[in-house]
């Protein structure tokens, strides 16, 4: 995993493996934690993990696929991106009750004041999800 920090701003590219989810969640809680975003690292640990794994699960094909992420903080607001392989963009599921899985999107529509997807960056394949969060005051 590549980790460069520039201010508030850190691009990761990180193995498309369940075995790795542990290590976003521990990383980008490291950086809310050193930018003092606590109000809201819960939920941005949260929704990028619902991310991580929906791009492992359902974009990855190769051993070699990784999943770029972005956290980005303008001071206002928190933007988190992911970027992986596939251009299929992702499909809200309305899950049954007992479902054991469908539910990434929604939680993740709960959590973020916005989230969507953008076109692969120049050169790249693949896709760009997104969420964003207003940086608020610790509680």
């Amino acid at each position: 995993m590549i980790s460069i920090e520039r201010s508030r701003l850190v691009r990761m590219a990180v193995p498309a493996r369940p075995s790795c989810a542990a290590r976003v969640r521990r990383t980008v809680a490291a950086h809310l934690a050193r930018w003092e975003l606590s109000a809201i690292l819960d939920d941005a640990v949260l929704a990028t993990d619902e991310l991580f794994a929906n791009a492992v699960r359902h974009a990855s094909t190769d051993p070699a696929d990784t999943v770029g992420v972005v956290l980005e903080c303008s001071g206002r607001e928190l933007r988190v991106t992911l970027a992986d392989p596939s251009p299929a963009p992702p499909r809200p599921r309305a899950a049954t009750p007992l479902a054991e899985s469908g539910r990434g999107l929604s939680l993740v529509a709960a959590l973020a004041d916005d989230w969507g997807t953008d076109p692969p960056e120049p050169g790249d394949a693949g896709k760009r999800v997104w969420f964003s969060l207003a940086v608020r005051e610790p509680m």
